[in-house]
């Protein structure tokens, strides 16, 4: 099996309430000025740490797949004989990186509308009757087919070899997010909706495996969850399961009483075939969230449009559940041996202005002779080119900001009432 990498992500920042026990920040940070920040080189901000090391990087280098897991896809794959595995392999990959979203009722409807006009500017009376066909034929030929995937015991391997390692890498870095940022939460219940081949499961277990008790799995496909379970088993129908307290459904729970801790959808909201279905999940997924729902998608247009969606559906929403009030936020956004590209969202709830937010860095940082470039995304939502020097800005902000990288927090704050403009300050020469 591959080794995957922690990926890309396309995220805005929020940051955990202080009523979950967040520890304060004793270390001085910096004040935004328009454009760039400055450390106070006086304070203790860094303590013992390098810089290298600064409060504010996230990065998760490199992931493997636990061998227990590993050994039993493995003792899979061979006992199925499936031929042309390979080339199977990549063909679904192929496809599902590929995939649209289904097109809305009310856009075929548009769609058909607008070439009915414009093939009635040009039809005369012998043509009327061809109309109705000729419409119908266009909208066949550039209206994208969306397919559901029904999973059955072949596609569930095929599956399982295409995307075990991606998923569990790209739900690894989800989880490293809240673990870097919030060490104390220690999450007893967790919810994967869409488990397929349970790399949910395994990934939180290799997070949070000491606090963690129930695993809720829940799958559509009866062979996924048939799967998933050989899975834990190493690879048999029978034995003692790997990870303990796993359970395994076809139907999310019925009662609005039940709520997880961790709630997940890793690229399973793309798989439903309208925006109502979406809407409906994600409004169910948020009412069983207790502290972080996790949406992640494939880094593409559709799937980060897809996760924007669903974060306005979330924060925007006007329902609140009569069980939990509290308002949600942004807690986060989103290279071989394996490169995993991936959109995710972390929604948490609780208030976000009760805790310190740094900017997050939204490109790869340009390293130049005695400066720095770093795209930001400020707190508010805005976006800030900051260029940094050691002699106008602070000699340990500069050597933070040039050992950042891409999804990185600059640990510097950025009040909202500043306006979004780029940095002004020249190089150094």
């Amino acid at each position: 099996m591959a080794t995957a990498r922690g990926a890309e992500y396309l995220l805005t920042l929020g940051r955990w309430r202080r009523g979950l026990g967040l520890v304060t920040q004793s270390r001085a940070l910096a004040a935004l000025v328009p454009g760039v920040s400055q450390v106070d080189n006086k304070s203790d901000f860094l303590g013992k740490r390098s810089h290298r090391r600064h409060p504010g990087i996230l990065q998760l280098s490199r992931v493997r797949l636990p061998q227990v897991l590993v050994d039993a896809a493995q003792l899979l794959l061979l006992e199925s004989s499936m031929p042309n595995m390979e080339k199977q392999v990549q063909a679904l990959t192929n496809y599902l990186w590929s995939r649209h979203l289904p097109v809305e009722p009310e856009e075929l409807q548009r769609r058909a509308v607008h070439l009915e006009k414009k093939f009635l500017e040009n039809a005369d009376s012998c043509q009327m009757e061809k109309l109705c066909g000729e419409v119908l034929h266009a909208l066949r030929r550039t209206t994208y087919h969306w397919q559901e995937l029904s999973y059955s015991e072949g596609l569930s391997l095929v599956y399982m070899a295409a995307r075990l390692d991606g998923g569990f890498a790209a739900v690894s870095r989800a989880f490293h997010e809240i673990q870097a940022r919030l060490p104390e939460f220690q999450p007893q219940t967790l919810m994967d909706f869409g488990s397929g081949t349970g790399s949910v499961t395994w990934a939180a277990h290799s997070t949070w495996g000491q606090s963690l008790r129930e695993y809720m799995c829940v799958d559509s496909s009866a062979a996924m969850l048939e799967l998933a379970e050989k899975l834990l088993k190493g690879g048999s129908g029978s034995g003692m399961p790997y990870v303990p307290g796993v359970f395994f459904r076809q139907f999310l729970p019925v009662s609005p009483k039940v709520q997880f801790d961790v709630v997940v959808s890793a690229f399973s909201l793309s798989e439903l075939p309208s925006k109502a279905n979406r809407t409906d999940v994600v409004q169910t997924l948020w009412r069983k969230t207790g502290h972080f729902l996790i949406l992640v998608e494939n880094g593409t247009k559709a799937g980060h449009s897809l996760l924007m969606d669903a974060r306005n559906l979330v924060l925007n929403g006007k329902e609140k559940s009569p069980l939990d009030p509290r308002p949600g936020f942004v807690f986060a956004p989103n290279k071989k041996p394996k490169e995993e590209k991936f959109s995710m969202v972390i929604l948490a709830r609780g208030s976000p202005e009760e805790a310190n937010r740094w900017p997050r860095i939204t490109q790869p940082v340009l390293k130049r002779p005695r400066h720095v470039h770093c795209h930001l995304c400020c707190p508010d939502g805005h976006m800030q080119h900051a260029v940094i020097t050691a002699r106008r800005h602070g000699r340990d902000l500069y050597r933070c900001a040039r050992v950042s990288s891409w999804g990185d927090r600059l640990p510097v704050i950025t009040p909202s009432e500043l306006p979004p403009s780029p940095a002004q300050d020249p190089p150094e020469s």
